[in-house]
């Protein structure tokens, strides 16, 4: 069950550009990394981390850039790829983490 805010952050996203995938009306989440950053993003944004709007705005703009990058092929196109894209620019903008320290796990 989802509380008041995590049903609202879901409900703000459908019908956009950034709607999340979906199966029977529930939300589709293909591995748990993809559960997990929803999850925190949900967290981050419901502690005043970042506001919602924003990270919304922040995913609709790493979407369409995938989109400008891939105009004919499409084959590799993964929502939570771009969510979590937009996840780590978040968290930089928000201060909890520095870009490098992203690379630097990401190589590890």
């Amino acid at each position: 069950m989802l509380t008041q805010f995590e049903h609202f952050a879901v409900t703000e996203m459908m019908g956009k550009t950034d709607n999340p995938p979906r199966a029977n009306g529930s939300l589709c989440f293909g591995s748990q990394w993809e559960r997990s950053s929803f999850g925190m993003a949900l967290a981050l944004a419901k502690n005043g981390i970042f506001e919602w709007d924003d990270f919304r705005d922040e995913l609709i703009s790493t979407i369409k850039a995938w989109e400008d990058a891939h105009p004919v092929d499409r084959s590799t196109w993964n929502y939570y790829d771009q969510f979590l894209a937009a996840l780590e620019k978040a968290v930089v903008k928000a201060g909890i983490i520095d870009p490098e320290e992203i690379r630097a796990v990401l190589a590890g």
